[in-house]
């Protein structure tokens, strides 16, 4: 290897779109890009829920 800065690269998966509305492409995108987050749906609802406290008429249900 004559370029030492070589090995330290990096490719982007594909991504659709421009400009504003680009975005990485779902189906080109695997768990060895970071893709995998299991917990994401119950982060979301906490965020969600610590950011509206319950009302009086949430906490009758």
């Amino acid at each position: 290897m004559n370029d030492p800065l070589a090995r330290a690269t990096s490719n982007a998966p594909p991504v659709l779109g421009e400009g504003c509305t680009q975005r990485y492409d779902p189906q080109a995108l695997s768990p060895e890009d970071g893709t995998e987050f299991a917990d994401a749906a119950e982060l979301w609802r906490k965020l969600q829920q610590d950011q509206h406290p319950p009302t009086n008429s949430d906490k009758q249900k």
